[in-house]
């Protein structure tokens, strides 16, 4: 795929169409191994097809299938009952009047020791559920920058950030009217950060502004500004 964008890239310079600046970059990050935007390669797609006679690529999209995992149930073998054998339990001897007067001596102060248990049991019960505290299961940490706070048109943007949430994220930026001038969906590292390059230009962005750079993980969305000058 690089080989054939160079290829292209080659022949549209020699041939002069194009933004040579744009294309020279592209050049070069292809010659470097860099990473090139989908940005970059659809422009010099549809460079290609209008003045070398490309045909347009066709998409394909492979949708996923996940296979449900059935568990077998588990049966539980029934097992019979077990009989009670009758025991012979000879009568309880006879309980002198002491002995009475000090069981109940025992079952007095045994009854107040466990009132006093219950209630110590109670207050660190009680303190224990004002001392915890929630904790939230999904985490937000999502971010996203651009390495300058200006640029100026057919500047190389450089975006970046980190989101912990999803194997992808979407990136759009919007002029200052709110309409849409850039997008591409990134995927992430292992360390859950993300890098892409944009170019400022092209449809939208025609007015000098501020303009708004948005990542949404599918979870929540981040956003920070940045001011162009045609």
């Amino acid at each position: 795929m690089t080989n054939s964008l160079l290829d292209d890239v080659r022949a549209l310079l020699d041939k002069d169409f194009g933004d040579d600046r744009i294309l020279k970059q592209i050049c070069r990050a292809c010659e470097n191994d860099e990473v090139i935007s989908n940005y970059e390669r659809n422009y010099v797609r549809k460079l290609a097809e209008k003045y070398l006679g490309r045909r347009p690529e066709v998409v394909q999209t492979q949708t996923s299938i996940e296979e449900e995992l059935t568990v077998p149930d588990i049966v539980i073998p029934e097992t019979p009952p077990v009989k009670k054998i009758p025991r012979f339990q000879p009568p309880p001897p006879r309980k002198s009047s002491s002995n009475l007067k000090n069981s109940k001596l025992i079952l007095g102060i045994g009854g107040v020791a466990l009132v006093i248990i219950i209630a110590v049991a109670a207050s660190f019960s009680g303190i224990s559920d004002v001392t915890q505290t929630p904790t939230n299961s999904i985490s937000d940490t999502l971010s996203i920058q651009t390495d300058l706070s200006s640029y100026n048109k057919k500047d190389i943007i450089s975006i970046s950030g980190m989101s912990d949430t999803s194997r992808t994220v979407n990136l759009s930026i919007e002029n200052k009217n709110k309409e849409l001038v850039w997008t591409e969906q990134v995927s992430l590292k292992s360390d859950g950060r993300y890098s892409t390059l944009a170019i400022a230009g092209g449809p939208g962005w025609e007015n000098s502004g501020t303009y708004t750079i948005n990542v949404d993980n599918g979870v929540e969305m981040k956003s920070n500004t940045f001011s162009f000058t045609t």
